[in-house]
């Protein structure tokens, strides 16, 4: 079995709006996509946890407005800072007590060389990844407290609007160019991370920021769950010359499992062909290069093809891209070393 690291999970999330309520990380659940035994069943080698703040009374779906052939959501109102701290710092501390109730078999990770003994030593490995930087005040105090708390991974933006940048909408089909890029104090959040060695997430940056980042940054370009914009016209997803970008920075691309950032007709039907995965998988080789692409499924937090369903289906899917082709050398890469190259690049 591959195992395989995952480039992102709202799996904190869904304990955090007690979604999991009364549950354990360890016992196996038919909630959510993963736990830690259905975890091992598919090779779930570890991946980035996302910590996420919602904006509470907003309802996607209650927003969203079928227009001919797609649809229209406006972007989620902001959240304060404060508040979205709150919910941040819940949310790591509930991944703390998930790794100390773990006995040694899941370890927060700061390091590359921690990932890489995790990876050797079958721990599963959880990087500390904020997505949406709202809980960031503007002088940076909680950047650098979070960092010392193990903050490893950053995503400037979700689709909202923030003090630092502006994220996409879900719209369908639309471009990814959507609005204005960072602001000021946006790009200051840039060299901060790159002084620190956070990984910065592109996934949610609108185009015009995202071409901010690829300005300022001195680290790889790494998107951790986006796909291919000309196979599926999401603004979520990357445009060839974003795909350039991200290869001539020798950064990588994980694939999101997002069935909607999937399909050519953008919908949310879960009757997706495992296909429809690899083809975008065969994309995102041949524009970014075999050593620049990995999973990031957003596992708990989209919904996913039920050929999938859950994090114990991953072998599913590693077996149609044998038969498609790919070699265990290709899968080993896609699985893991991929993962490790761009964070051994990007961690001080």
């Amino acid at each position: 079995m591959i195992p395989i690291f995952d480039g992102h999970n709202d799996t904190l999330l869904k304990f955090h709006m007690g979604k999991r309520e009364g549950e354990s990380f360890f016992d196996r659940s038919e909630e959510g996509h993963i736990d830690f035994v259905r975890a091992q069943e598919g090779g779930f080698a570890g991946g980035f946890f996302a910590l996420f703040s919602p904006t509470e009374g907003f309802d996607l779906k209650e927003h969203l407005v079928d227009v001919e052939g797609g649809y229209r959501v406006p972007l989620c109102p902001p959240r304060d800072q404060v508040s979205a701290l709150k919910d941040i710092l819940a949310m790591a501390a509930n991944l703390f007590r998930i790794e100390h109730a773990s006995e040694g078999k899941l370890k927060v990770v700061r390091t590359a060389q921690e990932l890489r003994n995790c990876l050797d030593n079958d721990v599963m490995a959880a990087i500390f990844h904020i997505e949406g930087a709202e809980a960031i005040d503007i002088h940076f105090d909680t950047l650098d407290i979070l960092y010392a708390a193990g903050l490893r991974s950053l995503g400037p933006v979700w689709s909202r609007q923030n003090a630092f940048a502006t994220g996409v909408p879900f719209n369908f089909p639309s471009s990814p160019d959507t609005g204005d890029g960072l602001t000021h104090k946006g790009k200051e959040l840039v060299r901060r991370c790159n002084e620190l060695g956070i990984m910065i997430d592109l996934s949610h940056m609108n185009e015009k920021g995202f071409w901010e980042v690829a300005k300022l940054s001195n680290a790889p370009l790494v998107a951790t769950h986006s796909n291919v914009h000309v196979l599926a016209a999401s603004p979520r997803n990357l445009t060839d010359k974003q795909l350039g970008a991200i290869r001539d920075s020798d950064g990588m691309v994980g694939l999101n499992f997002a069935v909607s950032f999937l399909r050519e007709d953008g919908a949310n039907n879960a009757d997706t062909p495992l296909e429809t995965m690899i083809r975008h998988f065969d994309y995102l080789i041949d524009k970014l290069g075999e050593d620049r692409v990995g999973f990031g499924s957003d596992f708990d937090g989209a919904t996913i093809s039920n050929e999938v369903g859950d994090v114990a289906g991953l072998p599913k899917l590693v077996d149609a891209m044998r038969e498609h082709g790919y070699d265990d050398a290709l899968l080993a890469k896609l699985g893991t070393k991929n993962w490790l190259r761009v964070l051994e690049k990007t961690w001080l």
